[in-house]
């Protein structure tokens, strides 16, 4: 088991850990047990965004969408690569490491507390409404010098998938914080306070992101979970 080491991080801002991995790979059990340890910690916001690219081989994945795919072939192009891998995680939107190699990526964790990429520029906020669903708030010190993405996340609290074909059939694996959906809301420049609601509740055993992203899949300046 990896644990956290060093001071106690608090969960002002958490570091977003994306990770992209399949049902259908044999490499990703261990990249996602390791998700599966830090979900609970305030102090990382883990994603599992599994992909469809090894549908292919003999299992579907059964949260698998073309565009989590997208989204991982969009980060490769912007960090000069010539092809996706899994399982990979992509930390604070800027390193990508191998999912499975869990010391390196405890390491670039910390990393990204001790040294935030934009400590304190932009804040988040999440809050329930009393008439019923979710409040966003994000606020920035002062007018941002490059354009950013507001995006909204949902994810499934857990499930456990029995998988009969593929390259781990014969596995039941537990996952955590997989996302169903993952949308941009608008561009903010941080001039003014960005408020938006989201409606409806938040249904028990999922939860909901706000991240805030340099536009052009650049780094995640501020993020906030509900609940």
């Amino acid at each position: 088991m990896v644990g956290f080491s060093g001071p106690v991080w608090g969960q002002q801002n958490p570091v977003v850990v994306e990770l992209y991995t399949s049902q259908g790979c044999a490499a990703c059990p261990p990249a996602d047990d390791l998700l599966n340890e830090i979900a609970d910690h305030d102090a990382v916001l883990p994603l599992a965004l599994h992909v469809d690219y090894w549908d292919y081989i003999g299992w579907a994945d059964t949260f698998g969408k073309a565009a989590f795919s997208a989204r991982q072939k969009s980060y490769a192009r912007k960090m000069g690569r010539k092809s996706v891998y899994t399982p990979q995680m992509i930390i604070g939107g800027i390193d990508d490491i191998q999912g499975n190699a869990a010391m390196q990526v405890m390491g670039l964790i910390a990393d990204h507390h001790m040294n935030p990429f934009a400590d304190g520029l932009v804040t988040v906020e999440i809050a329930a409404q009393d008439s019923g669903g979710v409040t966003v708030e994000a606020r920035s010190s002062t007018i941002l010098e490059f354009a950013v993405d507001v995006q909204i996340v949902r994810f499934l609290d857990r499930a456990t998938v029995e998988i009969t074909a593929g390259e781990n059939a014969g596995r039941e694996i537990t996952y955590r914080n997989i996302v169903t959906d993952w949308t941009v809301l608008d561009a903010w420049d941080g001039s003014a306070p960005f408020s938006y609601t989201v409606p409806g509740d938040v249904p028990d055993g999922t939860g909901l992101a706000v991240l805030v992203q340099e536009q052009g899949l650049g780094p995640i300046l501020a993020a906030a979970r509900y609940p």
